[in-house]
Order: structure tokens, then sequence, then C-alpha cells
């Protein structure tokens, strides 16, 4: 294992598969420093089940790196719910794990109680139908979208 300093702080190089740019990804470091599969059931089930409302996604959402993510990020922010989210892209084994874990095979993925809701096309769906609404409901979210209308 190679180290170097940079700024006070020691950064740690195992290799050429683990980092970007020449730092391990927060995803990476976590596997590295803790040795749990980031893909595995139990560690998935446990991220679904830190928030009402988690997203596995491709990027961030300030900045998606794809049109279905992108498309997630706007509903989400239109109903203005917070969520959790996590970007596929720089965990391989996360990316591989929730597909199966879902037994669904694109990204975005949404979770709402730790079960799995669906992708973009299925929340574009239910946005569009008023189901969204009563689903945040469910699970103990008011949609912004409420107060927009008595306005």
């Amino acid at each position: 294992i190679n180290t170097f300093q940079y700024q006070s702080t020691i950064c740690i190089k195992p290799s050429a598969t683990l980092i970007k740019n020449g730092y391990l990804s927060l995803n990476m470091w976590r596997k590295f420093a803790t040795n749990i599969d980031s893909g595995s059931k139990e560690n998935i089930q446990s991220l679904v089940d830190k928030n009402k409302v988690v997203i596995f996604m491709k990027g961030i959402p300030e900045k998606p790196m794809c049109g279905f993510s992108n498309a997630v990020v706007q509903i989400m922010r239109m109903h203005g719910v917070e969520y959790d989210s996590y970007n596929v892209l720089e965990d391989d084994s996360l990316r591989a794990g929730i597909k199966e874990f879902s037994d669904w095979p694109t990204i975005p993925q949404v979770y709402m109680n730790g079960q799995f809701v669906g992708g973009c096309d299925i929340l574009l769906q239910m946005h569009q139908s008023g189901d969204l609404i009563e689903e945040f409901k469910t699970v103990g979210i008011r949609s912004a979208l409420l107060d927009k209308e008595q306005e």
C-alpha cells in the first residue's frame, strides 16, 4: 500500500481499481476500511431502512449523471421530499447488489419505508396520476404540492 501526504491528511492509494482521480471514493474507502461488502443484502437493507425515502441513483442529487436519475430528483424537489441517496457509479458492488436486492434491472431505484417502490418510469407515472402524494402520506410525508394547491 502506497501512502502520500496531501494537505496534512494521509491518503491511502491501495490500487488503481479502487481509486478515482487518485483518491478513494467514500464508498470504496468504507469497504476498504471496514471490509463490508457494500452490495450485500444486509448492507443494502440497512441503507434502505435509514430514512423514509431512499434513492439509489447515478450521480448525486446536485449533479445527476443520467436523465432518469435527474427526473427522479426533480420529482422529489417538486414534492419537497427529503431523502437519502447513494451514488451507484462510485461502487460497482452496490450497483450490482441493489439490482439483485430489488430484482429490478435499472437505476434509479426508489424505496419508501424500506420497501421498493420502483424506478423512474413508475415514479413519474405515480407523480402524474397523483398516487405519489398518497404514497408519501402512507409514510408520513406531506407533499409540498399540496401546499401550492391551497395558495
